[in-house]
């Protein structure tokens, strides 16, 4: 099976398609599987460390506000799929997948032009544009959420799934994480918090003044905070004028790589809201303390986070909402009071589709098999 991959700009979109792949590569070892993205997203350092080739399209994403460059993404929209078709012909897909984002479009467009059959995944509760302007152009649209399939109003083309994700969330045990770990057993509560690879300002501050405020009185409960590499400098200087460094139970990092393993060994996650992060809570049943960001398209951070609270799976808290009373409030609500813990790691648990990879990778297979179209050279 020949299967060419597009998704890319955020970990968000790339981290499923080579999650789709993996489960591709693990049932059908002579797989051959390609990535195409463009040549300024986070792609270009993911999948060549996962072990794909990657070619690459020029287009871009309309920005929210009036803008000059929207006139170039407009541009590239419509010429885009010409690029993209040579792609295809080269490569010969039996099928193509997308995963969201602007890179989607092109590929998708030109896979539906020359008869090769396609599916693309949308993470968000509310779908992107690239994903409601390929409705009409794709075979298969899986979805994380049930809400996001009735806004694109293609019932005949929708599939529940839930979120493709690495093979090891949700398998590992708890007391096998907080081994690896090392926590010691002193450890009655483990708080893991993040803000996104790059950092986000307002998150890291509140988690210094959860340390200062509360975690400083409570020994037991240890906490591990990644405040992102655009923030650490910044985080570490006031971690350290408050003095946290001389507590045991507290740690400063820049970036969580054994996520899988901190997330097993949390109790409580606190965190931004993107649809990956939250497939990843729900498939480790985890109580959460989530703040969306205000900065992303169309709100959709705060959109999936609400999907969430409104099943009372997580605690949702706004930016503008965010201080040092509120946090440690929240905080406290949740890890002083067992039956609040288990309710919300009971409710999150609920939006996990434990079986995701396995059943995109059977619609996928089927839908290579219903190739319709002869890839030329011309």
């Amino acid at each position: 099976m020949r299967v060419l991959m597009t998704g890319g700009g955020t970990g968000g979109h790339v981290n499923p398609a080579i999650a789709i792949a993996d489960t591709i590569k693990a049932h059908i070892p002579d797989a051959e599987i390609a990535f195409v993205g463009t040549k300024h997203g986070i792609e270009n350092k993911l999948v060549p460390a996962a072990g794909y080739e990657l070619y690459h399209v020029d287009v871009r994403g309309f920005r929210r506000s009036l803008s000059p460059a929207n006139i170039r993404a407009a541009f590239l929209a419509l010429v885009s799929p010409l690029a993209a078709k040579k792609i295809v012909k080269k490569f010969r897909p039996d099928v193509v997948i997308g995963t969201g984002g602007y890179v989607s479009w092109p590929l998708i467009v030109a896979a539906s032009r020359l008869g090769i059959p396609s599916a693309v995944h949308e993470s968000n509760a509310v779908p992107g544009l690239a994903v409601r302007k390929l409705v009409p152009y794709v075979d298969r649209i899986f979805v994380n959420f049930e809400v996001t399939g009735k806004a694109l109003g293609a019932p005949e083309k929708t599939m529940h799934v839930g979120s493709p994700l690495r093979s090891d969330f949700g398998m590992i045990p708890k007391s096998e994480a907080r081994a690896k770990l090392g926590l010691p057993d002193a450890c009655r509560r483990y708080i893991v918090s993040f803000g996104g690879s790059l950092g986000a300002e307002r998150v890291n501050a509140a988690m210094i003044e959860l340390m200062r405020d509360y975690l400083t009185a409570h020994p037991d409960i240890y906490c591990t905070h990644a405040c992102g590499a655009g923030g650490y400098a910044e985080t570490k200087k006031a971690f350290d004028d408050a003095g946290l460094g001389k507590f045991p139970n507290l740690e400063l990092v820049e970036y969580i790589y054994d996520m899988p393993v901190r997330m097993a060994a949390a109790d409580l996650v606190i965190s931004r809201s993107g649809a990956i992060t939250l497939s990843e809570l729900a498939a480790a049943k985890k109580a959460a303390i989530l703040i969306p960001s205000p900065n992303v398209t169309d709100n959709q951070q705060y959109k999936n986070a609400k999907v969430l609270a409104d099943a009372d799976g997580a605690v949702l808290i706004e930016e503008k909402d965010l201080d040092a009373g509120r946090i440690c409030r929240e905080t406290a609500a949740i890890l002083e009071n067992p039956a609040r813990l288990h309710t919300l790691e009971k409710n999150i648990a609920a939006f996990a589709v434990p079986d995701a990879n396995e059943i995109i990778f059977r619609e996928i297979s089927a839908l290579a098999g219903k190739k319709k179209g002869s890839v030329g050279n011309g």
